[in-house]
C-alpha cells in the first residue's frame, strides 16, 4: 500500500515487525493527598477544641478554642490540622495582642507545612515580671507560655507532636518512691500555692514541674521521672 506523504518529513523511526503499538492505558492511581495550604478555602463546619486556663496574674479566666480542619477524609491520608485559634476572656486588660497573636497564629495554622515548631516558641517567652506556678505545680514563665502550653496539648491530642508519657511501671516506681519521702518527712507541710507535690520539692528543668526531691543523693523528678543521680 503507497501513502503519499504531504509534509516534511521532521522525524523517522525503525520499527521491528513485532513491535506492537502502545495503547493509552489510564493508570489507577491515588489522588495525590491534598496537604495544609493557604489556598484551602474554609469549610462551613470545622472541629474545635475549648480549653480553659486561669492563670493567676489575670482576674478572669481564658478561654483558648482550636479549630481543626479534616483532610482527605475517608482516605488512608485522612489527617486533622489545626485551622484557627480564638482567645476569649471577660478581662480586657490583654484584649489588643491577644487578638494579634491568635491572628498570626491562624495565619501560620493556615500556611501548612510544619507548625510544630510554634510550641516552643511560644513557650520560650518570660514576662520580665516574673513566671508563675499554675496547679499542679508546674511552672509557666509567662502567660503567652502557657498559651503555648495549650497549642501543645492540642497538638499531642491531634497526633502531630508525639506524646513522651512514662510507662505503667515507671509511674508505680516514681509512687513508691513519693510515698517513701512523704513518709520521711512527714513534718513538712504544703505551702498553699495548690502544689500536689512535696512542699520542699524543687523545679524540674524537663517538665518545668515543682516535683524533684533528692533521695539517697538521686534527684528525681516525681512528675516526669527525669533523674540525675549523684
Amino acid at each position: 500500500m503507497t501513502v503519499k506523504i504531504d509534509k516534511k518529513i521532521v522525524g523517522y523511526r525503525v520499527t521491528k515487525a513485532d513491535d506492537t503499538p502502545k495503547t493509552d492505558v489510564p493508570e489507577n492511581k491515588e489522588p495525590a493527598p491534598i496537604k495544609m495550604n493557604e489556598n484551602i478555602e474554609r469549610p462551613d463546619f470545622l472541629l474545635g477544641t475549648t480549653y480553659k486556663i486561669k492563670p493567676p496574674i489575670a482576674e478572669h479566666a481564658m478561654y483558648i478554642t482550636i479549630n481543626d480542619i479534616l483532610l482527605n477524609e475517608g482516605t488512608d491520608h485522612e489527617s486533622r490540622q489545626p485551622y484557627e485559634v480564638f482567645i476569649n476572656s471577660k478581662s480586657m486588660e490583654h484584649f489588643q495582642w491577644v487578638i494579634a497573636l491568635t491572628r498570626v497564629i491562624s495565619a501560620v495554622f493556615r500556611k501548612g507545612g510544619d507548625v510544630t515548631f510554634l510550641v516552643e516558641e511560644l513557650r520560650s517567652v518570660y514576662d520580665p515580671n516574673g513566671g508563675y506556678f499554675k496547679k499542679g505545680g508546674v511552672f509557666m514563665p509567662s502567660l503567652v507560655a502557657e498559651i503555648g502550653a495549650v497549642i501543645e496539648r492540642h497538638m499531642k491530642a491531634i497526633g502531630l507532636i508525639e506524646s513522651e508519657e512514662i510507662g505503667e511501671v515507671a509511674k508505680r516506681v516514681l509512687a513508691e518512691k513519693r510515698a517513701e519521702f512523704e513518709s520521711r518527712q512527714s513534718e513538712s507541710t504544703n505551702d498553699g500555692d495548690s502544689n500536689d507535690y512535696p512542699a520542699n520539692a524543687t523545679l524540674c528543668g524537663k517538665c518545668n514541674t515543682k516535683a524533684v526531691i533528692v533521695m539517697d543523693g538521686c534527684a528525681t523528678c516525681l512528675s516526669c521521672g527525669d533523674s540525675k543521680c549523684g
